[in-house]
């Protein structure tokens, strides 16, 4: 009788810690940099497919989660990064921080927005974001300013103290504004364009949604945002213009990536699938006509026909290889005039 209440107890506590090692792994920990009101759509997409895994968020800045999780490299927090700088994710699996994984569906995601170079790729894209100009046309119009069309508008000396952007160290609007530049220009003259730019820069932000913001209630009559955010103020109704840069538009990818834990979850996994399936890629493609696969939407308003036409030719392996020293440049040549940090 005992013998058979002690095999009746094991067999409950087995059950008992089963359900217990199931409720853990039905949640997972998500780094990510997507937008505020992005992830107010998405999110609930994603819990009426999967009501049973629980989402913890961590969304910060590009720059500010990249920090986080190289911080953590010997004791990772996330599971999973979603809509992050590809170049970040590109440094964190040189330092051996990402596990290789084939989302359902990787086969339909276009060459140069997926890791390649590995048979289970490391990072696999979503979607592009672009450097955009955003101008407040009763702010420019008041200070008799024309709005900018080029990076070369924008060194003119009537812009000086007109302009915010972000800071690239904080920013990875701010990063690929940057690393744009240097690869347009090369860097010597890149560097030479950034010190007159800097001339003409009234602050840095430590967000790349914040100059576009900030133009848009006409605090600073223009700012070097990412176009999705100059879209979204006009959109909304404020005075605002958006322009892409003659020249060639900036671009980072954002990515998702698998991070290496002892322990994988499965609902990792199932979330990454999720994360490139045909729904989200719809979602995605409602404001960034830049998409990592070829479904079929029309371009937003105030992007030309061709989206792909604005970007310059962007060499995103040089710009993660390069990232630090640029920021470290970058940082000892311009930050007095970065924003404080709240």
């Amino acid at each position: 009788m005992i013998r058979k209440y002690l095999t009746l107890l094991v067999a409950t506590m087995m059950l008992l810690a089963a359900g217990a090692l199931s409720a853990t792994a039905a949640e997972i920990t998500v780094y990510t940099a997507l937008e505020d009101d992005e992830l107010a759509v998405y999110i609930p997409a994603f819990e009426k497919k999967h009501p049973n895994i629980k989402l913890n968020l961590i969304r910060d800045s590009t720059g500010i989660i990249t920090a986080k999780l190289l911080a953590e490299k010997d004791n990772p927090v996330a599971d999973v990064v979603w809509g992050t700088a590809a170049t970040s994710l590109l440094v964190a699996n040189d330092m051996g921080m990402l596990a290789g994984y084939n989302p359902k569906g990787i086969e339909k995601v276009r060459n140069g927005m997926k890791d390649t170079r590995n048979q289970e790729a490391r990072w696999v894209g979503v979607k592009a974001y672009v450097t955009g100009i955003v101008g407040n046309t009763i702010e420019m119009s008041a200070k008799n300013l024309a709005m900018p069309q080029s990076y070369a508008d924008l060194i003119k000396p009537e812009y000086r103290g007109a302009l915010v952007m972000p800071n690239p160290a904080s920013s990875g609007t701010g990063f690929l504004t940057v690393s744009a530049i240097l690869q347009l220009m090369g860097e010597e003259e890149g560097w030479r364009y950034l010190d007159k730019l800097h001339q003409n820069m009234a602050m840095y932000t430590h967000s790349g949604s914040a100059p576009a913001k900030m133009a848009g209630k006409g605090e600073f009559p223009i700012g070097m945002s990412f176009a999705y955010r100059g879209f979204k103020q006009r959109d909304s109704g404020e005075p605002v213009t958006v322009a892409f840069p003659a020249e060639g538009s900036g671009y980072e990818v954002e990515a998702n990536a698998l991070i290496r834990k002892p322990r994988i979850k499965p609902e990792a996994k199932t979330f990454l699938d999720w994360a490139i399936s045909d729904e989200a890629m719809a979602m995605y493609a409602k404001v960034y006509p830049i998409v990592a696969t070829d479904i079929r939407v029309e371009a937003p308003k105030g992007w030309p026909t061709d989206p792909m036409s604005v970007l310059i030719n962007n060499d995103l392996e040089w710009a993660a290889k390069n990232r630090q020293r640029i920021l470290n440049e970058w940082t000892r040549r311009y930050d007095g005039k970065s924003q404080p940090r709240g």
